[in-house]
């Protein structure tokens, strides 16, 4: 169940993704009982992203119950360092990619969270949102689709035309290619068309409320959080506004509406049993464990809800309770496996 040899290094990995707060409910996972020795999870984060999620009150829990987080060094083989029962990271580029890749192949018996592979997937916004499109959860206590979108990675100038071809209905919001940026534009008339920098994705804007639901998975477990989001575009919005409207990052853990004052109508959770199916759903498809989805509910109905992004190992760090479903989650990864090797409390990282 274990492999490799010494520990040392701190990791390295991309920043942190998005932050959460506020509660909600949704599917609980058993505790697992404390295994007879330690559980070694290497990760590979930036300083940045290891700071946010390995906060104090998860290696607290964490060590009650036996598991032990211990820095990767990019820099030397993984298999030079360890033992590791599990891998957690979030990197991405061909050297680190290759890295595991041969890891993975010499020590099987390790868990990798997540796939490098399977990670990829929602590093491209073109292809980021196609599982979900291919869902069909009509019967599923609501339906659940994407926004019509288009890929876009041509002259700025020829923009309007074709998204004229593709029969999209302005105000549209223009989103960077690679998801590594959370930062988003709205594009409210054709001239402001021609102002985008491609490569990116142009995705309809869905009125919505003013409210997005983060949708937080970690294995079975679901947790959903209410963000602030863009306000509702009528007739008179795109009639008085020109231009492109830039927003850094529009749900961030500031934006948390969990306490605000909302209309019941917009405030309610998506409907528990289609989390669950959705969930379970793009876990199979997608070969990930660790993600978020950010849903919205169509302004004016109960059921018609949309998915408009997918981030891979979001900020669980400021997610309600996450210290305990996170170390749940990993001790019941492996907890049928466990066996007998010695200590390493002195090389925690």
């Amino acid at each position: 169940m274990v492999s490799g040899g010494g520990m040392s290094g701190e990791g390295v990995g991309e920043p942190e993704v998005v932050a959460a707060a506020g509660a909600a409910v949704a599917v609980e996972e058993a505790v697992a009982p404390a295994p007879a020795r330690e559980l070694v999870v290497g990760y590979a984060l930036t300083s940045k992203k290891a700071k946010s999620f390995l906060q104090p009150k998860l290696r607290g829990l964490a060590r009650k119950k036996g598991i032990l987080f211990v820095a990767i060094d990019q820099k030397r083989p993984l298999s030079d360092q360890g033992p590791f029962d599990i891998v957690l990271h979030k990197l991405t580029g061909r050297e680190w990619r290759k890295l595991l890749e041969d890891y993975r192949e010499t020590h099987p018996e390790v868990t990798v969270l997540d796939p490098p592979c399977a990670i990829e997937h929602l590093l491209n916004r073109q292809s980021m949102l196609q599982e979900v499109s291919e869902l069909d959860l009509s019967d599923c206590h609501g339906r659940v689709g994407v926004p019509k979108q288009l890929f876009v990675n041509t002259d700025p100038s020829s923009i309007p035309a074709a998204v004229m071809r593709a029969g999209l209905s302005l105000p549209l919001v223009a989103k960077p290619l690679v998801a590594k940026s959370h930062e988003l534009s709205l594009a409210y008339d054709p001239i402001s068309l021609t102002k985008l920098e491609p490569p990116l994705v142009l995705q309809e804007f869905v009125n919505h409320g003013g409210v997005l639901f983060k949708v937080y998975i970690v294995g079975d477990a679901i947790r959903v959080v209410r963000r602030f989001s863009l306000p509702n575009v009528d007739e008179g919005d795109l009639s008085n506004n020109a231009g492109v409207f830039r927003f850094p990052r529009v749900s961030c853990a500031s934006a948390s509406a969990d306490d605000a004052d909302l209309d019941p109508h917009v405030a309610e959770l998506p409907p528990r049993p289609l989390l669950e199916i959705l969930a379970k759903e793009l876990r199979r498809r997608l070969g990930l464990r660790l993600f978020n989805i950010d849903m919205i509910r169509e302004h004016g109905t109960r059921d018609r809800f949309y998915v408009i992004d997918m981030n891979y190992f979001p900020g669980y760090g400021k997610m309600p309770g996450y210290e305990h479903v996170f170390t749940d989650f990993l001790l019941g990864l492996v907890k049928k496996e466990y066996r007998r090797r010695p200590s390493y409390s002195s090389c925690e990282g």
